[in-house]
């Protein structure tokens, strides 16, 4: 089962898009392995809006589904950021 989480960013990212009211809403998907996942969307046409960053709590990548809408791709690198908590 998907985790499901609403986030808010304010700053621009590398392919120019910048922040506008009701765009940058999205959910995150968490992964595995990040940059497999990349690798792989990218092969098939995926439109990535920005590189992989690396934060404190892990490592994340925004991407375009197939409306425009902005989905982010999560992989924690510290058990406490994973998007499922144990109950």
């Amino acid at each position: 089962m998907a985790t499901v989480s609403i986030r808010h960013i304010v700053r621009d990212v590398t392919d120019g898009t910048m922040p506008e009211p009701g765009g940058w809403n999205r959910f995150a998907l968490e992964v595995p392995d990040l940059a497999a996942m990349v690798e792989a969307l990218r092969k098939v046409g995926v439109h990535f809006r920005n590189d992989i960053v690396t934060g404190v709590g892990g490592k994340q990548i925004l991407l375009d589904d197939p409306s425009g809408n902005p989905v982010e791709l999560f992989e924690p690198t510290l058990p406490e950021a994973s998007l499922s908590q144990p109950s």
